[in-house]
């Protein structure tokens, strides 16, 4: 059971949103190369990361940020937010990144996810985030008619190597994650997935090291972790514990 400290890239800065929203932002660290280390040094096994800008202009914008941290850390890193081309995923994967998540190019098209899947195999994964149940895209600026349980399965046997999948309604306001949402997901699909959005509390931990959440591959966390309300020893203790 992985647990992935999150950090958020906004203007070069290591941010948190609330809900999703570019004008509700909190700076947590001015330096993201710093954060990675201190997650690194915290005992974390594995990196998420998100470039925000990129995820709304469709481009990267933070790859300064990005190139920084994965020259400075050992541990694998993920990335999302603006990769929408093969160039792209074969460019960030050259530099370092263990995985590429694709989010809105995955619901415009699905076929280059399922190429990229061919041609990077174990090193793409699917970002789905969802707003009353439905996948948002272009950083979350819109809205789909697609449900989350029908785009996933989609991919059901194209190589994807995991779903990661957001409520942006829970997101950055630490209300805890939607479990029973995050769940049937993980049960309707063979593809792992990884929990985001809302994880708030060492009672969300304790849920996550339960059997009922055995099926999960794990759970990202940002702003609890930056806040202190989850204590990453504990939490990783705890987690390592779990027989996958």
């Amino acid at each position: 059971m992985i647990l992935f400290p999150a950090i958020d890239l906004k203007d070069g800065q290591c941010v948190r949103l609330k809900l999703g929203d570019m004008d509700q932002v909190t700076v947590f660290n001015d330096s993201p190369k710093a954060q990675a280390l201190e997650f690194e040094r915290q005992g974390f096994e594995y990196l998420h990361m998100v470039d925000l800008n990129g995820a709304f202009e469709g481009k990267s914008v933070n790859g300064q940020a990005v190139e920084e941290v994965l020259e400075a850390v050992d541990f694998p890193v993920q990335l999302g937010g603006g990769i929408r081309e093969l160039a792209q995923i074969e460019a960030w994967l050259d530099k370092g990144l263990s995985r590429v998540i694709l989010g809105t190019v995955a619901v415009r098209d699905p076929s280059l996810v399922k190429q990229a899947c061919k041609h990077f195999p174990g090193q793409v994964a699917v970002g789905i985030d969802a707003k009353g149940g439905k996948v948002a895209v272009e950083g979350w600026a819109e809205t789909s008619e697609l449900s989350v349980i029908e785009m996933a399965k989609t991919f059901e046997g194209a190589g994807v190597a995991a779903i990661i999948y957001t409520d942006i309604d829970r997101d950055g306001i630490l209300t805890g994650i939607n479990w029973q949402g995050t769940l049937d997901l993980a049960q309707s699909v063979k593809i792992p997935v990884i929990a985001s959005g809302g994880l708030a509390s060492m009672a969300d931990i304790e849920k996550l090291a339960s059997p009922e959440c055995a099926v999960l591959e794990g759970a990202i966390s940002g702003r609890a972790l930056y806040d202190g309300r989850i204590d990453a020893k504990v939490a990783l203790d705890l987690l390592r514990k779990v027989k996958q």
